[in-house]
């Protein structure tokens, strides 16, 4: 089984690191750090990656995942990444994303006509560019699979592997992680956290998700003239 994760500059690492540390622990699983070079990739918070093999090298995947991040907003108008991704996809098996991922995966046309979803903050703009938002941690569309925001990337690939490999493995996985969350607080979402919460942290974020929402809007121009093109 071979997976591939796209890295890029100002990624979230635990977008990356969440599922990876899940799918390194796939018997016979071979996971693959990717960029355009192989020099260290920071992430948001400046944590510095390797990446270990070039887009170029890679010619096969059984499943490609796209994390997200504030890179994301760069990373929608670059075509070297956009055209890795479209040569890629048809090869693979699944076609996934975490977090704002998924607003990369729709800006290269691969969401088109799909369910996925997305930070709460931002999945919205999925429908800018022809997906259907579904506020759900894990969405599943055929052969196409998004985790919302940053921690469900966990869930998302106990998901894939209970899908591939079955539940048994999924579960032992689990169990070594010894993921078993029980957050000190209810506020992980907007539906659970106090309403006050949720409307100072969309005020916060709100020049933000503004400068993304512009760059989904020229993703989709681009789209749509690749459409007519």
């Amino acid at each position: 089984m071979q997976i591939g994760f796209v890295l890029f500059p100002k990624l979230t690492q635990l977008d990356l690191t969440g599922p990876a540390e899940v799918f390194y622990r796939v018997p016979g699983a071979s996971v693959h750090l990717l960029w355009k070079s192989l020099e260290p990739v920071s992430s948001d918070r400046g944590m510095s990656i390797l990446p270990t093999r070039l887009f170029d090298e890679c010619t096969s995947l059984d499943l490609i995942c796209v994390p997200g991040g504030p890179g994301q907003i760069d990373l929608m108008s670059d075509e070297q990444t956009l055209d890795f991704l479209r040569r890629i996809s048809p090869e693979c098996k699944l076609v996934t994303s975490v977090c704002t991922g998924s607003l990369v995966l729709a800006a290269a046309g691969l969401l088109e006509g799909y369910r996925a979803t997305c930070h709460w903050s931002s999945i919205d703009q999925l429908e800018l560019l022809g997906a259907i938002p579904i506020a759900e941690r894990v969405v599943k569309d055929r052969n196409r699979v998004t985790g919302a925001g940053v921690t469900s990337g966990i869930d998302f690939a106990l998901t894939v592997v209970a899908d591939l490999m079955g539940e048994e493995i999924a579960q032992e996985i689990q169990l070594q992680m010894e993921y078993d969350p029980a957050p000190p607080f209810a506020a992980g979402s907007p539906r659970s956290a106090p309403q006050k919460l949720v409307e100072a942290t969309r005020d916060k974020l709100a020049p933000f998700i503004s400068k993304r929402r512009m760059a989904t809007k020229q993703a989709a121009a681009r789209l749509q003239e690749r459409s007519m093109g």
